[in-house]
């Protein structure tokens, strides 16, 4: 496993959460920072006893826009 991706999306609140497409790691943060510290100890905590150990983590961010048309 070279990578390992999660789906994040912002709540109405401004915080993200994050969760893996593949496995089942999940977490939520107050901003992109402590998400992005978040993840990378939850991928650690899932995979402590695991291998393989993913080398990247892919956070993708999934917005979701109404745009008035007119």
């Amino acid at each position: 496993m070279n990578e390992i991706v999660f789906e994040v999306t912002q709540e109405a609140d401004g915080g993200f959460v994050a969760e893996c497409l593949t496995e089942g790691i999940f977490t939520e943060a107050d901003d992109w920072d402590e998400l992005r510290k978040n993840v990378k100890e939850a991928v650690a905590a899932f995979f402590f006893d695991r291998k393989p150990v993913p080398a990247a983590i892919r956070l993708h961010l999934v917005r979701d826009e109404i745009l008035a048309n007119g």
